[in-house]
């Protein structure tokens, strides 16, 4: 296992090799990874959907949802969410912050277009018609819930969030086989689900699938049918960004950037680049 300073000191050269892939191949490897974070979603929505009450739901997707983790780490992709710890080797100054921010601007894009591309494929296959299109209704409830939320709720959900993603990307990085990646990285995931936290990408299939399913006149009357439901007035467009993706991105960064990869930079880190940088190790050089 490798040691929390080992971590620490090996995503230095992991960090600076993902700021210099080109721009076809952090789209693409964004991509894929929007895709097996939307696939998550959709098995964490379905799953729950005849559940008798909302704990045992919200159980049953954190049980679920981690498999979305698993599949970037494992198969090979980029997410935004984790990239926020290249922010280690920029404080190490082995990467520029302008590299740092094309990785996160293309990979995010990228992101986009695997989650929307899921998003797409599920609704229109029918995948949401399990259950007498009870999965459906789940759908839709939670991307009305997620544009419901005010600006400095979902920005704190956000924070929350990802500090919890990238600590699972982190222990996940301690491992050296499958299997204990996937056991390291599966309850800090289990648990912002379970806590009701805020991830951008998650939220680029579940609001977007959400809209395309409340067109579908089957999954609306389904919806529209249920007891308690929310209205879908907020659901639009336009509040998936300015309700839901813009607050929760920012929240999503401080909490991955500042809370996990700067707080352990200084812990581990910072002391080795100052003597780096300094001539003898940090000593003054003699007159």
């Amino acid at each position: 296992m490798n040691s929390p300073k080992e971590i620490a000191q090996n995503y230095i050269a992991t960090g600076v090799a993902k700021t210099k892939y080109p721009i076809v191949k952090m789209l693409m490897l964004g991509a894929l990874a929007g895709m097996f974070i939307a696939l998550a979603g959709a098995g964490a929505s379905i799953a729950p959907a005849t559940m008798i009450t909302a704990s045992t739901a919200k159980l049953i997707s954190g049980l679920i949802f981690p498999a979305g983790l698993a599949m970037v780490l494992i198969a090979g992709s980029e997410l935004f969410t984790g990239n926020c710890l290249i922010i280690i080797p920029v404080l190490q100054k082995e990467a520029t912050v302008g590299a740092m921010l094309k990785n996160w601007l293309f990979v995010y894009i990228g992101n986009f277009i695997g989650s929307i591309l899921v998003a797409l494929l599920t609704v229109y296959s029918g995948t949401f018609s399990l259950f007498g299109n009870a999965a459906a209704v789940s759908l839709i409830k939670t991307a009305v819930a997620k544009v419901s939320f005010s600006f400095s709720d979902a920005l704190l959900r956000g924070v929350l969030c990802n500090f919890l993603v990238c600590i699972a990307v982190w222990i996940s990085f301690a491992a050296k086989d499958i299997v204990g990646k996937v056991a390291g990285l599966f309850f800090p995931i289990m648990l912002f689900i379970l806590c009701g936290y805020e991830h951008s990408i998650a939220n680029m299939f579940y609001i977007p699938a959400g809209l395309f399913a409340s067109k579908n006149a089957a999954y609306l009357a389904a919806y529209t049918t249920t007891e308690s439901i929310l209205k879908l007035d907020p659901l639009t467009w336009g509040s998936l960004f300015t309700k839901n993706l813009i607050p929760v991105t920012i929240g999503n960064i401080i909490g991955g950037a500042v809370f996990v990869g700067a707080a352990y930079w200084f812990i581990y880190l910072h002391d080795t680049e100052k003597k780096a940088s300094s001539p003898a190790g940090g000593k003054k050089k003699k007159k």
